[in-house]
């Protein structure tokens, strides 16, 4: 059994998880804090690629980073560099998808936080790395662990976005869920469901890591926010 549709998924989930985890954190912090109408156009945006279909946003990427396109053409004149039909293409399309997980539970995780722990800590002259470091993220951690855990898992189970942009080559873009299709059209229905359930495992360990954490941890970015501001 060729093991590289696992490797590449998990390869292609963990580095979408960290990008889109300091992306995700970034814009949630700072769009929490706009005005009630540019935050709700912000919000359209970065969410819309929830409510696409995969395949739609599949069509966009491809219209971007595509060889024939202006900024796709560039790339392969100055760089001979192919994004398409490649295993990192596929990390770009499942951060694409991924990402409004992350930022939305961010996001209502910062919406969340009590600022007059903020303002306490400035009262005492720390600085805003620092508060946002030591205070607010591990007052907000449940929620940012939440979305991270969704991003993976999104990110893992991606099948539309990435089969359109990387497609499916065994061996180099081969991906879990491309592979379960593929194996599907060939009528190979017990490989493909030896797939399914090493897909439907790791995201119960996934999912049973962070319930353990939530029950461990509940109380934890409180006590901590409290205990900066007072030491």
């Amino acid at each position: 059994m060729d093991l590289f549709p696992l490797w590449n998924s998990l390869r292609i989930a963990l580095i979408s998880a960290v990008i889109v985890f300091f992306s995700g954190i970034f814009c949630a912090y700072y769009v929490a804090k706009l005005p009630r109408l540019v935050k709700g156009i912000f919000d359209v945006v970065l969410t819309l690629p929830l409510v696409l279909p995969p395949t739609v946003v599949g069509y966009f990427i491809l219209m971007v980073l595509a060889p024939n396109t202006s900024f796709g053409g560039w790339l392969m004149e100055h760089f001979e560099l192919k994004i398409v039909m490649t295993w990192y293409s596929a990390v770009i399309a499942s951060s694409v998808v991924a990402f409004p997980l992350m930022y939305r539970t961010a996001r209502g995780a910062f919406e969340s936080f009590d600022v007059t722990l903020k303002y306490s800590a400035q009262t005492l002259g720390l600085s805003n790395m620092y508060i946002f470091w030591r205070i607010i993220m591990p007052y907000c951690k449940q929620g940012i662990i939440a979305g991270t855990v969704l991003a993976f898992a999104r990110a893992l189970g991606e099948y539309g976005a990435t089969s359109m942009v990387a497609g499916y080559t065994p061996g180099r873009t081969a991906t879990i869920s491309t592979t379960v299709y593929q194996l599907w059209r060939t009528d190979d229905e017990v490989n493909a469901f030896k797939w399914v359930m090493i897909n439907l495992a790791i995201s119960a360990v996934v999912l049973l890591a962070v319930n353990f954490l939530e029950k461990k941890d509940r109380l934890t970015g409180s006590k901590a926010a409290s205990v900066e501001i007072r030491g």
